[in-house]
């Protein structure tokens, strides 16, 4: 049986209902987490889906196919309300974004109690859905200006499980958006003081959390998302800050809530804002088959194929050889992006570029040992396609090329060129 995307056959059935026997006084938090053991059932990250897990039990309860211990507890317990004072009042602020300073994206870390603080302080004081509790996968950001200090906040969590809009606009199947419904990330809360009157600001933050929230994302829960969605509540607002940062509305929502699934409860009507994080986000996301994910026991795929692929390379320095690996990885992740795009901040596209300009850097220096992997795994098929695309190199350019600027080429650069012209 097919429950919260995870199969439990009968046998597995019936071995949770010996555990419940056998150990009545045993908690649902608990048997969540022993069943995820059995089946294997873990995030990304390598953490047991725990309360994906008791949601599947409690479905297969509802269905007649398990009877389970009494609740002991609340899954959300209530936690004291921050004290008011955390916040910093404000005075009215309005002008240009330049009177703000540089605005920041500060993340929120269970690590720092202080800001966890702070964020469900706000969120509780000014947003209409208050702090949460949020779902799923999550990441958190408190708005910070240079000159004001905290100015907002906003989340990322788990993404709606069913929005026909969305779905319809994607081009999902059930199937499919079960497989590929991780890839997707949901902007849950965004918040801007009112206190804070600034134009643009709002814009102005959503393009900071579009530039780093696939870094941070990535880096918490090995996933890289591909496209961001939001909800807009049409009673309160027109989404013109989503618009100005670029995101695509693509419809409505049916009025009903996360967990109303026979509409017995409605809610405000809500547009639907999409925004793409990856060129080939659609093809990527129709694939019908969820990506690979290696568990934690096992080294990870793209750090496999690297590190076998690049072993041989020898850059000079175990500073350039760890920096290649590094790129390689990056590039992987995001075939099509540019360098910017695929490095994901200012210090890592900096460094690429650098690497790429050391004078000991050479094609042949990189292509060495990409040969010699390949020659290996050619070596052990009895049968190798080769396809090509028909290109067609015209060998001619290269001499009138060098012919016509070889002595204004420094003489690095003359070396470099000559490096990477030749053939393997």
């Amino acid at each position: 049986m097919m429950v919260c995307s995870q199969e439990f056959p009968d046998i597995m059935i019936q071995k949770i209902q010996e555990k419940v026997n056998q150990e009545p006084h045993l908690s649902r938090g608990a048997l969540s987490r022993q069943v995820c053991e059995w089946l294997n059932w873990k995030s990304p990250n390598g953490k047991l889906k725990e309360m994906s897990c008791r949601v599947a039990l409690l479905r297969l309860e509802r269905k007649g196919k398990l009877s389970l211990p009494s609740p002991k507890s609340s899954p959300f317990p209530k936690r004291n309300p921050p004290p008011p004072t955390i916040i910093e009042s404000l005075p009215l602020i309005t002008g240009s974004l330049k009177d703000l300073g540089t605005i920041t994206l500060l993340p929120v870390t269970s690590e720092d109690r202080n800001h966890s603080l702070v964020w469900n302080a706000l969120m509780d004081r000014y947003h209409p859905l208050k702090s949460g509790p949020l779902c799923g996968a999550q990441i958190r950001y408190l708005i910070t200006s240079r000159r004001y200090g905290v100015v907002g906040g906003l989340s990322f969590s788990a993404a709606a499980w069913r929005v026909k809009a969305r779905d319809t606009f994607i081009g999902w199947d059930d199937a499919t958006r079960a497989a590929n419904l991780p890839l997707v990330v949901q902007n849950s809360r965004f918040l801007i003081r009112p206190e804070v009157q600034v134009k643009h600001l709002a814009s102005q933050v959503l393009s900071l959390a579009i530039r780093r929230l696939p870094s941070d994302w990535k880096a918490r829960y090995h996933l890289a998302p591909l496209l961001l969605e939001t909800f807009v509540d049409t009673n309160r607002y027109r989404g013109t800050s989503y618009r100005a940062a670029n995101w695509i509305e693509v419809g409505i929502t049916a009025g009903r809530g996360r967990q109303d699934r026979y509409g017995a409860h409605p809610v405000s009507v809500k547009r639907i804002f999409l925004y793409p994080l990856h060129r080939h986000w659609r093809t990527l996301l129709r694939y019908n088959e969820p990506n690979p994910i290696p568990s934690p026991s096992t080294p990870s795929l793209d750090a496999d194929w690297v590190e076998g692929e690049f072993q041989g390379a020898s850059c000079g320095d175990e500073r350039l050889n760890k920096r290649l690996l590094t790129i390689v990885r990056d590039f992987y992740a995001c075939p099509t992006g540019n360098i910017p795009q695929v490095c994901g901040s200012k210090a890592k596209t900096k460094a690429c570029y650098r690497f790429f300009d050391h004078p000991e850097i050479h094609m042949n220096t990189l292509l060495s040992p990409h040969y010699q992997a390949t020659r290996q795994r050619v070596a052990k098929e009895p049968l190798v396609l080769i396809l090509q695309d028909t290109t067609i190199l015209n060998s001619t350019i290269k001499p009138i090329l060098i012919a016509k600027d070889w002595d204004r080429l420094a003489p690095v650069r003359r070396k470099r060129w000559d490096s990477s012209c030749m053939t393997p």
